[in-house]
């Protein structure tokens, strides 16, 4: 996908999911904040994901696919992981919704590392490292502060996003919001990103 030109007013959901115990299953909220911008809130979309589970980008598709906001140009993501090991397929994410995904990374993840973490502790690691390997190359934004992944869209494009979308944070908006409303719900008080 290729947009003629980024307005300032583009609709994007950012995704951020609420803390959880290591130890032990369980649930977290995920959480997805849609904005014109960096400005505007339009509205919180919400889901129910199983830590270390295989749902989160089913769930997200759903929010995004049954939600009344039919005019989202792109989706957000704060990293690929959430609730734990639950992994984002972004090339499935991107099918189904039709819209592009940026996935924004604050340190340079170890694949390496994760991968490891994932054959330990998972009977289903190759699988699950597949989908890490499918979210694309990391690239650098901000001198080793910013780093970012982009899928469906050129890289120059997914930057200029992230520029738009950010205020008064590295972090974008809709997933410095996402953060703060996932944490607040799981801990009842937010925390800053």
């Amino acid at each position: 996908m290729h947009f003629y030109k980024i307005k300032t007013q583009i609709r994007v959901v950012g995704f951020d999911d609420g803390t959880f115990r290591f130890k032990g299953r369980g649930k977290t909220i995920l959480v997805g904040v849609v904005m014109k911008g960096n400005e505007e809130v339009l509205g919180v979309l919400t889901r129910w994901i199983d830590v270390d589970g295989r749902d989160a980008t089913e769930k997200m598709i759903d929010a995004i696919n049954r939600s009344r906001f039919k005019d989202l140009r792109i989706i957000m993501l704060k990293g690929i992981t959430y609730g734990g090991f639950n992994l984002i397929d972004v090339k499935h994410l991107a099918e189904e919704t039709g819209l592009p995904v940026i996935v924004v990374i604050r340190k340079k993840p170890d694949l390496n590392a994760m991968e490891r973490a994932l054959r330990k502790h998972f009977s289903d690691a190759e699988e699950r490292i597949t989908l890490l390997r499918k979210a694309g190359e990391v690239r650098e934004m901000i001198r080793g502060k910013l780093y970012y992944q982009a899928f469906n869209i050129p890289p120059e494009q997914a930057e200029e996003v992230i520029n738009i979308t950010r205020k008064n944070s590295l972090i974008p908006e809709p997933l410095r919001l996402a953060h703060m409303i996932a944490s607040a719900v799981m801990c009842g008080e937010s925390r800053r990103e």
